[in-house]
């Protein structure tokens, strides 16, 4: 599986990123969640595979989470919260 995948900083939340198909861009991701992060700025594009690594997240995780839900959540463990709420539930699809 390779997809290609836009990266977003949240400019409102320090440590969050989120990932989404490349092709799809935000209108997967849902509204509320949209909100709580803010403001957001395109921090890079990638091409994923399974073999690429990264260094913040499991990539077999995030292709996963893009193929099931359509985006990803990245967390870092220091963030609120409800950030960590979100995470889990990513973890958990």
């Amino acid at each position: 599986m390779t997809v290609l995948c836009k990266i977003y900083r949240s400019l409102n939340k320090s440590d969050c990123y989120l990932y989404v198909p490349y092709e799809k861009d935000l209108e997967v991701v849902p509204e509320a969640l949209l909100k709580h992060l803010g403001k957001l700025e395109t921090a890079m594009t990638l091409k994923l595979t399974p073999q690429r690594k990264l260094a913040q997240a499991d990539i077999k995780e995030v292709l996963s989470e893009l193929d099931k839900q359509g985006y990803y959540l990245q967390v870092a463990s220091s963030s609120d919260e409800y950030m960590r709420v979100v995470r889990a539930r990513n973890e958990k699809l």
